[in-house]
């Protein structure tokens, strides 16, 4: 199973549930591979946000080898499962995936993950308890 997670520009939200959907796959022993990508290009080859950082290592993830890329066209061949991080990542990926990879675009959790990015480091603690709780049911929901 291959799953890309999308937010703006890969520096919060994706490499976050990049991070942790790694982790908690490795723990298991589940053979899954993951990446995450943004819609933008805003910030390619950048390290994620040093406060997505901060916030992950408290709680024991290391996102600081992860480097921010954008969505590319092989994407939506490539992996079994893309999933975005708010319904505005969504469209633009519908907009720009071929009708037959459709099916494959998802809502990474019931509501939009909200970006952290122009806030305080209580968003970033909101994010990690919203995406772990997430991951945990896309791994429940991808072994049943």
């Amino acid at each position: 199973m291959k799953i890309l997670f999308v937010c703006t520009g890969n520096i919060c939200r994706s490499p976050t549930a990049h991070g942790v959907f790694r982790d908690k796959v490795a723990a298991l022993g589940l053979p899954y591979f993951c990446d995450s990508a943004g819609t933008h290009a805003y910030h390619v080859g950048e390290p994620p946000d040093i406060r997505t950082q901060y916030a992950a290592k408290a709680r024991g993830y290391d996102l600081s080898g992860l480097r921010a890329r954008k969505v590319t066209h092989d994407d939506f061949k490539d992996f079994d499962l893309i999933l975005c991080m708010d319904a505005g990542h969504k469209l633009i990926l519908e907009r720009a995936a071929p009708k037959a990879y459709h099916h494959k675009i998802r809502m990474f959790d019931a509501v939009d993950v909200g970006d952290p990015y122009y806030g305080g480091e209580e968003g970033f603690e909101r994010v990690l308890d919203q995406i772990e709780a997430a991951c945990d049911r896309w791994i429940a929901a991808t072994q049943s």
